[in-house]
């Protein structure tokens, strides 16, 4: 041992910066603490968020959900961009409208940052693009996690995700147990590709040898911020439309990963398919650009990204205007897409049966799109 003071590896040596951790929470504490009514109690900084639920004891029978989720590959085309609040809005669209599909209002959210270095104003960017998201949702974001892995992550890798929680009543519920025959079904539009399919997307992009800064005349503005584009939030909007319907409105549908048809046969009944028109609208620019790109066949489109759909409403016949309706007035596009009948137990290519697990109903797609 040579003389001198003792040395010896410290936490900053090895890749940790709790110090960088520290001015990332100072940054965000702000937008974080927009998001919080008088039911949080104890504000930033704790071991756990806390949430006072005393509004549940008037509740009849009170269901809590919970959903977790992540962004996905698009978080890729964040970092190349250097654009990182937008993937936290997309990361509130991934779990919150995920509550909503069962009827439920979203109460409060808790997010998860892994990096493999801590970069206070990146972290604060994706936080905020966070609490921006739980703003238009009225959800409360409780808490959260950012953790520093080096040596595992490159310095400038990082993924995000995170779970919330909602209450409904148990009469309330939507889903399965409410469709009927006859039933219709309304699309709502997307606000682009969302935060599915990015893998497909970003290989076809780089086939192609497309930047991402890259102007497209159809898309009119660049690849990258076509891409970038935050996921829509339809919470408010489902959450209205549940209050006006009643029991008329039968079932929303989240469609996420798997496209349109499998996530809306999960909200189906066993014995019961929804007919989908796909004459009743026109994909995106952006949907096209990577099928026409990327020869990509129409079966795997349909089956990896949304094709403009990013929420299916299935109501009873006599309150299909006012859905439409009430749709507008939250400034969602919104169409009749479809109808549900009886499964007459045929299948083929255009037949979708069950998904994730779930023995539902079917989904066929019937017709084409109109031309762009």
């Amino acid at each position: 041992m040579s003389g001198g003071a003792p040395t010896g590896t410290t936490y900053a040596a090895a890749g940790v910066d709790v110090e960088a951790g520290d001015r990332a929470v100072a940054l965000m504490r702000e937008a974080v603490a927009r998001t919080h009514g008088p039911e949080v109690v104890g504000g930033l900084g704790g071991f756990a968020g806390l949430f006072d639920a005393s509004a549940l004891v008037g509740m009849r029978r009170p269901l809590l959900t919970t959903s977790t989720d992540g962004v996905g590959t698009k978080i890729a085309v964040a970092r190349a961009m250097g654009v990182h609040d937008t993937v936290g809005i997309d990361l509130v669209a991934m779990v919150v409208d995920d509550i909503v599909v069962s009827g439920a209002r979203p109460l409060f959210m808790t997010d998860y940052i892994a990096c493999g270095r801590v970069d206070p104003e990146r972290v604060a960017d994706l936080v905020r693009g966070v609490a921006r998201g739980c703003e238009e949702t009225g959800t409360a974001l409780v808490g959260g996690e950012t953790a520093e892995h080096p040596g595992l992550m490159e310095p400038d890798e990082y993924d995000v995700a995170g779970a919330a929680t909602g209450v409904v009543e148990a009469d309330d519920v939507l889903g399965p147990q409410r469709v009927r025959d006859g039933d219709v079904v309304v699309a709502m539009a997307s606000s682009g590709l969302h935060s599915n399919g990015y893998s497909l997307v970003r290989r076809v992009v780089a086939d192609a040898g497309w930047g991402l800064d890259r102007h497209v005349d159809e898309l009119g503005r660049t690849l990258g911020e076509e891409l970038l584009e935050p996921t829509r939030l339809y919470t408010r909007p489902c959450l209205a439309l549940a209050r006006g319907l009643g029991a008329d409105l039968r079932a929303l549908s989240h469609v996420t990963g798997g496209g349109l048809a499998a996530n809306l046969g999960r909200v189906l009944p066993a014995g019961l398919q929804a007919a989908v028109d796909r004459g009743t609208w026109a994909p995106p620019p952006v949907v096209r650009l990577v099928g026409h790109l990327g020869g990509v066949p129409r079966a795997d489109l349909e089956r990896t990204l949304n094709m403009g759909v990013g929420m299916v409403a299935v109501v009873a016949p006599d309150a299909v205007d006012g859905a439409l309706a009430d749709l507008a007035a939250a400034g969602v596009s919104a169409w009749v897409a479809g109808g549900v009948g009886p499964d007459d137990g045929g299948r083929g290519p255009e037949v979708t049966v069950g998904a994730k697990g779930v023995d539902g109903g079917s989904v066929v797609l019937r017709g084409e799109h109109p031309p762009a």
